[in-house]
């Protein structure tokens, strides 16, 4: 099954900032496109709008002028949804509400042809519900494009219950066809992006309710050390509180209130207050004039230690080794079999995040996952109430030799980076066993949809098979209550990689 041909006509339903992009693309492919709004005049200046976006890609020399001209020409506002009857492809982008999507779709199937695609643009809605009581459901398929369309390469093809999978593929071949990066997938709340991001948010929210950081250096750790373009925080400032806290609360009760999707206490309290992020101009941070971005955590200078002991191999972090020693501290190794660690001239102990606390040993401190020890500008310390000070300080100065900032945060298990990471791949491995989509088209997903530095399934094979499942049931040893308990599927998949890596498990 191959892509609409050119000749064929496109319409959108529904003129907002999606359904400007989505037309948008569609017409610089080389379609004819037609515009219908609900709203009198609103498909009219949609058009004037788009216009004047296609006359800002000819200043910017991404169109000649006569690209422009012909797609002009190929662009009509429609009054009636009658006259979209020859359409061979339909995306609405209206208000994200069941009843209007099922209303429209109905209306539809009375203008438009049997073999006419009919595609929602939706993040959080069910496809299979929407589709289902039309008179051909196998038509129907989702098209969820990001915003802004023109700019953002994603778009997840999602398949109903229903959906032909000839209809999802020519809907699949069409979105390609148009320079987009489609991804296919089954039709489950959230799809793949809006599924697999929610621990982005939750994790540091998570963090933040408990008193262990502050935003401002909770963004600081997930940015400078974890790799991520933006910090969660500042994220959903700019998606916009009640947007992020509706798609939450929509995958949360789709799923059955799974606790694992359980929304935000401290975000709800942003939207009940007003405080949407930068288009209220207050959310977790202040965005009117005048205001001050506070600044992350940093801790004083402290000198590295003369020499640190190393136990054991250091698994995401045995680059750390070598850095250390370049940094001017001695390293010594003991019996690889007594642990993963430095032991600090306190006596004191440095250990990569593993998802339990620093009050349940010995004055042990945790540093936290990075991408890349040696690109990360920042790396974040937990220790208890308990820990001396001494150790604290002996296990900052090798970072801060390393010229990286440090943020000693509380007493957090899984600390920031680490249990974010370990919950993003949790639900990525339990998405590819449910069949949702393949590891390729997950990991192709949050690279290209949220701009994660690695897929999910790509972590995981960089972290080690086991190293999520590990941390994810220490942390569910602290706080049994099933939010972080690792799935079936990421206990499948530790054990099969332990087997490939030769394990005896």
């Amino acid at each position: 099954m191959t892509a609409l041909d050119l000749s064929s006509p496109v319409a959108v339903v529904g003129t907002g900032t999606m359904g400007q992009g989505i037309a948008q693309v569609a017409l610089v492919a080389g379609h004819p496109v037609r515009l219908y709004d609900a709203a009198a005049g609103r498909a009219r200046e949609a058009a004037d709008a788009i216009g004047a976006r296609l006359d800002r890609l000819v200043e910017k020399e991404r169109l000649t002028g006569a690209e422009r001209d012909a797609a002009r020409a190929r662009l009509r506002p429609a009054e009636d949804l009658a006259e979209l009857a020859d359409c061979a492809l339909v995306v609405e982008a209206v208000l994200e509400r069941l009843d209007v999507k099922q209303e429209l779709f109905r209306a539809l199937e009375d203008v438009v042809g049997d073999d006419c695609l009919l595609a929602i643009n939706t993040s959080s809605l069910s496809v299979t519900a929407i589709g289902g009581p039309l008179r051909v459901p196998g038509r129907f398929v989702g098209l969820h494009f990001f915003n802004p369309a023109p700019l953002l390469p994603l778009v997840e093809v999602v398949s109903g219950f229903a959906t032909d999978v000839a209809c999802a593929t020519r809907a699949y071949e069409t979105a390609r066809a148009w320079g987009k990066t489609p991804v296919a997938c089954a039709d489950t709340p959230g799809f793949i992006v809006n599924r697999v991001a929610r621990p982005f948010y939750a994790e540091a929210f998570a963090v933040h309710e408990d008193q262990g950081a502050d935003p401002a250096t909770i963004d600081a750790v997930l940015r400078e050390s974890g790799g991520f373009r933006m910090g969660a925080f500042e994220l959903t400032d700019l998606i916009g509180q009640d947007v992020n806290e509706s798609v939450t609360h929509s995958v949360w009760q789709a799923f059955f209130q799974d606790v694992r999707f359980t929304p935000s206490l401290a975000q709800r309290r942003l939207v009940e207050s007003g405080r949407l992020g930068r288009k209220s101009g207050q959310g977790w941070y202040d965005y009117r004039d005048g205001a001050r971005r506070p600044e992350p955590h940093t801790a004083e200078p402290a000198d590295p230690p003369a020499y640190v002991v190393v136990e054991g191999g250091l698994g995401p972090a045995a680059e750390l080794v070598a850095m250390v020693r370049e940094a001017g501290s001695e390293v010594r190794h003991e019996d690889e079999d007594k642990g993963t660690r430095f032991v600090l001239p306190s006596g004191g102990q440095l250990v990569l995040a593993d998802g339990q606390t620093s009050v349940e040993f010995r004055d042990v401190v945790y540093f936290d996952l990075a991408l890349d020890y040696r690109a990360a500008t920042r790396v974040a310390l937990s220790a208890a109430h308990s820990t001396s000070p001494e150790t604290v300080a002996q296990a900052t100065g090798p970072f801060q030799a390393l010229g990286k900032k440090v943020s000693v945060i509380g007493d957090v298990p899984g600390m920031i980076v680490a249990r974010t990471v370990a919950r993003i791949i949790d639900l990525a491995v339990e998405a590819v066993a449910k069949g949702v989509a393949t590891e390729e088209d997950i990991d192709t997903a949050m690279r290209l949809g949220v701009n994660y530095p690695l897929g999910p399934l790509e972590w995981s094979r960089r972290l080690g098979g086991g190293w999520a499942c590990e941390l994810l049931d220490n942390l569910h040893a602290c706080a049994p209550t099933g939010r972080d308990a690792p799935s079936l599927a990421l206990y499948r998949h530790a054990y099969a990689c332990d087997k490939q890596e030769g394990g005896t498990s």
